[in-house]
């Protein structure tokens, strides 16, 4: 009787330490996963095209490839999953288009590269959310399903820079709702998720998540923004007088990045959660030299606090990679993967 009992205490004792250790691990695999995560780079213009090829860029097996060797741990796949989807109930996705998102993740794990999966420039969504909200949530129903089975290095990000019509409080709500979807048959991915008004850091305040302990937090960084967007065209007409600006690494220019990031690190301290810098980077009409500076103080600033990113973008208009001469821009590349 005496040995029962202290095996049943010991039992007792086991089950204590477990369930009160269970949600610290829970919530630390999260920062391992964005360790891991590392450094990545957004596949952009290709599937969050109207149609993919339709802006410039067609995915090909080789850049996944490219991307492994160069030395990156990760892409993340902007998918504009809306002018794929049926526009009524039951909003069924095309299967030939789920095909390519199949066919992207697989060439992804065969390099050895994570991949974050993304719904991206949903157009009706941010007009009427309202309106749009049964189609948002049985897209993410039919996406959870069909990846259900995909292994842990598959991410999947609810929704690309919340903003116009999305407010803070109903982006909390739908994404509370889409998240819900999600967990019933992926129990233990990993969903990212970012503050309304395109993943402004500054919106991070705003951001109501979940007792989930597999969900990382990402912003999106293009400041100053008439560095970063001079001469783009979707920027407005005023993007034209901001061309010729330079960004030279001064002691002052470094210490704004610095205090952007300062916010963003503090947050996440604060909640517990780890930060990916999911989108940065800057547009080709700055010359090379400013871009390759600016990108690497941002960078080294991300890696420096312990964030994951992913640059903006691999081959288009602030391609790191240029798809004509075949080969890397030397200078941007260098700027992403040094260390130091």
């Amino acid at each position: 009787m005496i040995r029962l009992l202290r095996l049943l205490c010991c039992l007792c004792s086991l089950c204590f330490f477990l369930l009160t250790m269970a949600p610290a691990h829970a919530a630390e695999s999260i920062f391992q996963y964005n360790q891991h995560l590392g450094r990545g780079i957004n596949l952009g213009n290709a599937l969050d095209a109207p149609k993919e090829s339709e802006w410039g860029v067609t995915l090909q097996a080789d850049y996944f490839r490219l991307i492994k060797e160069a030395g990156f741990d990760h892409v993340r796949l902007p998918v504009r999953w809306e002018t794929h989807c049926a526009g009524t109930a039951p909003y069924t996705i095309d299967p030939a288009f789920f095909e390519r998102v199949d066919w992207a993740i697989a060439e992804a794990r065969r390099n050895q590269l994570m991949i974050v999966v993304n719904m991206h420039h949903h157009e009706a969504f941010e007009k009427d959310p309202d309106g749009q909200k049964e189609r948002f949530l049985a897209m993410w129903r039919q996406i959870a399903e069909r990846y259900r089975e995909a292994p842990p290095e598959v991410a999947f990000e609810i929704y690309n820079e919340p903003s116009k019509n999305i407010d803070a409080q109903k982006w909390n709500d739908f994404f509370g709702e889409a998240l819900k979807i999600v967990r019933r048959t992926n129990h233990d991915r990993c969903v990212v998720v970012g503050p309304v008004q395109w993943n402004s850091i500054d919106q991070l305040p705003s951001l109501e998540l979940p007792a989930d302990p597999q969900l990382l937090v990402t912003v999106h960084y293009y400041q100053p923004f008439h560095f970063t967007h001079q001469g783009a065209s979707w920027a407005g007409p005023e993007s034209t007088k901001w061309l010729g600006t330079k960004w030279t690494g001064s002691p002052t220019e470094i210490a704004a990045i610095a205090a952007d990031f300062a916010k963003a690190a503090a947050w996440g301290e604060a909640h517990h959660r780890p930060i990916y810098l999911g989108e940065f980077g800057a547009f080709s009409k700055a010359d090379i030299d400013s871009r390759a500076l600016w990108t690497a103080a941002v960078s080294r600033q991300a890696a420096a606090r312990g964030f994951s990113s992913a640059y903006w973008e691999f081959c288009s208009g602030f391609g790191a990679y240029d798809p004509e001469a075949k080969e890397w821009r030397k200078p941007l590349l260098d700027a992403l993967l040094r260390r130091k």
